[in-house]
């Protein structure tokens, strides 16, 4: 006599008891992950404006230097040499409208009742045209600079293109000061009040260019 022999059938799963499997596994595999020790990132790179804020605390008017600059974080990063370079380049376009201002001022100086005025309008004119020349000498200079001249050994030579931008942003500062020194004996009113104003402002952007590029210089130079 024969045993009957047991015979297992396989059933087909229902659909959904397949799909919550599914879904287990990607959770517990999602979880492990998540629990799972990950090593350790790089920080993301910052935009460079605490380099500038840090930078202009070496000037004497910080918070003009910061707040013309900030702009430039992107492209300035942590360089102090384009830190030096937007900065020069900001004046001179400053200095440039001043010099215009000035310029229309003096075409008309001549027809007003106060000969002191005119003389003091005149002499400023003269003042910002060489300003804006030497700023726009020190922005080509700086532009031909690079960090290599000086990691190639030619310290010299750095030393005497940063001396050059020194001289000319001084001499600079020298004729913007010129300008409203003429302007002492001229009595009070809108026209003096107006290019002493813009000329200070100036003044003040074209000695934190000078401070940032003096920085610069001692640092590569004492590399």
């Amino acid at each position: 006599m024969k045993t009957p022999q047991l015979q297992l059938q396989l059933r087909p799963r229902p659909l959904f008891v397949l799909l919550f499997s599914s879904t287990f596994l990607h959770s517990m595999l999602a979880v492990h992950y998540a629990l799972s020790p990950t090593p350790a990132t790089q920080p993301a790179p910052t935009d460079g404006s605490d380099f500038i804020r840090t930078s202009c605390n070496a000037t004497l008017y910080p918070d003009i230097c910061y707040t013309s600059l900030a702009g430039y974080s992107t492209s300035v990063q942590q360089n102090p040499a384009r830190l030096a370079t937007a900065a020069i380049a900001l004046t001179l376009s400053k200095v440039k409208r001043v010099a215009v201002y000035v310029s229309n001022l003096s075409r008309q100086a001549d027809y007003g009742a106060d000969p002191r005025a005119a003389a003091a309008i005149h002499d400023c004119f003269s003042n910002f045209g060489d300003a804006v020349d030497e700023i726009h000498g020190s922005l080509k200079q700086m532009r031909q600079l690079g960090s290599s001249a000086v990691h190639s050994g030619s310290k010299a030579s750095f030393r005497f293109q940063m001396s050059n931008v020194q001289t000319w942003m001084s001499a600079a500062l020298t004729d913007e000061d010129t300008c409203t020194d003429g302007f002492e004996d001229v009595p009070e009113g809108k026209v003096k009040k107006e290019v002493c104003d813009r000329a200070t402002y100036v003044k003040k952007l074209t000695s934190n260019a000078l401070a940032l590029v003096n920085t610069y210089a001692d640092k590569e130079i004492n590399l």
